[in-house]
């Protein structure tokens, strides 16, 4: 019997986060031919080449994409989907896929998936039906479902509106989040093990801090930063892990920023461009709590237990345990709700979470879709009308 080649996107260590339980299914699957390609900011020596560690992880990759630009102004931005589109074009005729995998909703993805759609190459998509109305992402990632034949949202919700958009719901499977797969299968790392792969000693309170641009803010990030620096300088008291945000419109100028932040307050603050997957649910494991606007905080925390403070719209629409508490991007709003995550009565109500993205058995179920649905006819599409 003929291997099913199946093509797996990653452009980014987040996304490869989430990809890489479902990806290690594929790998062990005899009836399954896995190709990785790489792009994005797994290229970038700025981000950390984090191609090295997908290698590292015993993946090969099959392809690299090369598509960021040096710059992140909304033209350098749309010139690199531009490189994408044109990089994408000549590794599926290469590689020659019979089914692509993407998740989420970056630009790097919607090149690739562009790039299949022309090609005639069915896209199983994952985290489709959500809302982050604060981005682009948002129309990306509608956009993607669209451009996609098969659809693996995390929750019945999300299931319900990629029906709504019109896909037929025997082609949505709701099978809860991949990432939290990882939670379930790693063994994390011990507190000690944690401060000698970190360099970093851990305190009696520490904050785990990521925090991405909100694309469809015209003002800049600086205000809402200068905000979150000013708030975590409240609490001199507590250790700070910063992670990098990732290769969007202005996400130079917050890594410029968090650099300059964190090189005077060097004995409590420590900035890393990538923890990769191990690491960084470690530091989840051991933090008190996780601060900032990645999807993250929503999804990944939760099952942790800890407090997560979102701040501002970025994640304006995604569904959030009780563990997580909203707030403004201004100092104030964001001290108060730092000290209501610190508190004794919030932290008693965490004791028990019900997640609303599954139980962390995701990549295993979308394999035995991916392996077993019939190819032959995705590709042909009609609109479900829900009335």
């Amino acid at each position: 019997m003929v291997k099913r080649k199946v093509a797996v996107v990653t452009g980014s260590r987040a996304e490869y986060g989430l990809l890489y339980c479902l990806m290690d299914e594929i790998k062990a699957d005899p009836l399954l031919d896995l190709q990785v390609i790489a792009t994005g900011m797994h290229l970038s020596p700025e981000f950390g080449l984090t191609y090295r560690n997908i290698e590292s992880d015993g993946f090969v990759i099959d392809a690299k994409v090369e598509m960021l630009l040096s710059s992140d102004t909304v033209v350098g931005i749309t010139k690199a989907v531009g490189l994408g589109l044109i990089g994408f074009a000549d590794v599926l005729e290469r590689l020659k896929p019979d089914l692509m995998v993407v998740l989420g909703d970056r630009f790097e993805i919607l090149a690739a998936v562009q790039a299949a759609l022309i090609a005639r190459i069915p896209v199983a998509h994952i985290h489709g039906g959500e809302a982050t109305e604060g981005c682009i992402d948002d129309a990306i990632r509608h956009g993607v479902t669209k451009m996609s034949h098969l659809h693996f949202p995390a929750s019945e919700e999300y299931r319900q509106r990629i029906i709504q958009m019109g896909e037929h719901p025997e082609r949505v499977f709701n099978f809860g989040a991949p990432g939290l797969d990882n939670i379930r299968r790693m063994k994390l790392l011990s507190k000690e093990e944690l401060e000698q792969e970190l360099d970093f000693k851990l305190d009696t309170i520490n904050f785990m801090v990521t925090f991405h641009p909100v694309t469809l803010d015209q003002g800049g990030p600086l205000k809402s930063l200068k905000a979150l620096f000013e708030a975590l300088d409240d609490f001199s008291h507590a250790k700070v892990i910063l992670t990098l945000p990732n290769a969007d419109t202005d996400g130079r100028v917050i890594i410029q920023e968090i650099n300059q932040y964190a090189r005077v307050r060097s004995e409590r603050v420590k900035v890393f461009t990538s923890l990769g997957q191990l690491r960084y649910l470690s530091a989840l494991k051991y933090v008190d709590v996780v601060i900032g606007n990645s999807s993250s905080g929503l999804i990944e925390v939760p099952i942790f237990r800890k407090p997560t403070v979102n701040i501002g719209d970025r994640q304006k629409g995604r569904l959030r345990a009780i563990s997580v508490i909203d707030c403004n991007d201004d100092r104030d709003s964001i001290k108060k709700a730092i000290d209501m995550a610190l508190s004794l009565d919030f932290r008693k109500s965490l004791s028990v979470i019900e997640s609303p993205y599954g139980n962390g058995d995701a990549s295993r179920r979308i394999k035995e879709i991916i392996k077993t649905v019939d190819l032959s006819s995705l590709l042909s599409k009609s609109f479900y009308d829900c009335r």
